[in-house]
């Protein structure tokens, strides 16, 4: 399990896309099977946290949230670039 978060972390930095797999702990702010953007946090990360922007756009530096809690995905190109400048 350990291995398989380090995993989701490192394509997670890659890619900058994840999708929610759990929102128990955060119902409002999080969508269960929507994308999420991360940004990039190295100290997060080694604490097994993701940095992303959840529903709530007002914090334009993210929040943190478990790794557990998502996972990583490759998306197309076009896909990224819409979701990006959706977040810009």
């Amino acid at each position: 399990m350990k291995s398989e978060i380090l995993k989701n972390q490192a394509s997670s930095a890659v890619n900058n896309f994840v999708i929610c797999i759990n929102n128990q702990s955060n119902p409002a702010s999080l969508i269960v099977g929507k994308v999420y953007r991360t940004l990039p946090d190295t100290e997060a990360e080694s604490h097994a946290m993701l940095r992303l922007i959840d529903e709530d756009t007002s914090e334009s530096d993210g929040y943190l949230y478990p790794t557990s809690m998502f996972a990583s995905i490759k998306l197309p190109k076009v896909a990224q670039q819409a979701l990006m400048a959706k977040n810009d």
